[in-house]
């Protein structure tokens, strides 16, 4: 599996924390920044990762900010991201089960590193569902070109 990361200055030091345990784990990451505290635009980063996984350079993104809301936001501002601002266990298997979502956003200011890994882990290990769910994605990539 191949990972695309980013991170703002707020989520900087988590995002080098799922790196690390990422590549202990066999995963491919590809880290598109950023790469201190020094205060940057999250939409840059969001941006970088988005691409990646639009162009198939990454099979999923992971985004890190102070909350992972503005990261989501921006994220899914591109055709074919279902990013999702993940909170618990149950957000992380819903948003992949449900909604085939192909982004994580993580919020380092509400998220310790050992629960932002478990989260992690289940959003990358869980499959979709497909069926009755397929339907609503198909009326979402509708409006993406509407």
């Amino acid at each position: 599996m191949k990972v695309s990361l980013g991170a703002d200055h707020a989520g900087v030091e988590l995002k080098d924390q799922l790196k690390a345990w990422l590549t202990s784990r066999g995963v491919i990451v590809n880290d598109v920044g950023t790469h201190s505290a020094d205060s940057v635009d999250y939409p840059d980063f969001a941006a970088a990762v988005a691409n990646d996984v639009v162009s198939g350079a990454a099979d999923r993104g992971v985004l890190v900010c102070g909350t992972g809301l503005g990261m989501a936001i921006a994220a899914n501002k591109f055709p074919g991201i279902r990013a999702v601002p993940v909170v618990d266990e149950a957000s992380a298997r819903l948003g992949r089960e449900h909604n085939d979502a192909n982004v994580l956003t993580l919020g380092a200011r509400l998220t310790a590193p050992e629960e932002a890994k478990e989260l992690l882990r289940i959003f990358l290990e869980t499959k979709y569902e497909g069926g009755r769910h397929q339907r609503r994605l198909d009326k979402i990539t509708a409006l993406e070109h509407s």
